[in-house]
């Protein structure tokens, strides 16, 4: 199947069976996608958290607009962005991909000077803000892959961030929330967007092009 009949094929699913869970061999080529998802930079200024236990889902679920289908979930995948950008993880990322391939630490000096010098002087918020967006493009690559295996999923923004936070302690690690992907196995009875039709603005509006 190609990836437009895999996206056709895909909702955002309103109810899970908490009773079935999604692989780890599945859950594994879902993190792969959003790991291998493009950034800005190449710097992937964010970092993905998986929750399995029931516990954890279930004190997470404070705040959530839909908190069952939270709960319910097999896993809920975290996207947290760096809190900031600082020359300590600029250094720290250009120096593992100069060690892997085999490269001279500082072969990119000239460029990461650069980077350092545009976000550096930027207010912590901001810096939040353009990591958070590099998140999306994972996201997006974690949901289209789910699609191609036929596993059930829901991109989520409806959630409280400051209890996400504190939960799982994200600030420990420089992190804050920005969005959630639950995965799992619909459950029809109550995913009361199943049988409707899947619509989309058509192609002629939605497209603007310049010849």
């Amino acid at each position: 199947m190609s990836l437009i009949e895999d996206l056709k094929w895909r909702h955002a699913v309103k109810a899970y069976k908490p009773s079935k869970k999604v692989s780890q061999e599945n859950i594994g080529k879902i993190l792969e996608a959003a790991r291998l998802a493009p950034t800005s930079s190449g710097l992937q200024p964010f970092r993905v958290i998986v929750v399995e236990n029931q516990d954890l889902k279930n004190k997470l679920a404070d705040g959530a607009l839909n908190p069952e289908c939270m709960t319910n979930a097999s896993h809920i995948i975290i996207f947290a962005a760096w809190n900031r950008y600082t020359a300590e993880r600029i250094d720290e990322v250009y120096d593992f991909t100069t060690d892997e391939r085999g490269l001279p630490r500082g072969r990119f000096g000239s460029y990461t000077d650069k980077l350092k010098s545009v976000y550096l002087q930027e207010e912590a918020e901001k810096n939040f803000a353009h990591a958070a967006r590099q998140s999306y493009i994972a996201l997006g690559l974690a949901l289209a892959q789910a699609a191609e295996l036929k596993v059930d999923s829901t991109p989520v923004e409806g959630f409280d961030n400051t209890t996400i936070d504190k939960v799982l302690d994200l600030g420990k690690h420089g992190l804050r929330s920005v969005s959630l992907m639950y995965v799992g196995v619909s459950d029809p009875e109550n995913d009361w967007i199943a049988p409707m039709k899947k619509v989309r603005i058509p192609t002629e509006e939605f497209v603007i092009e310049y010849k």
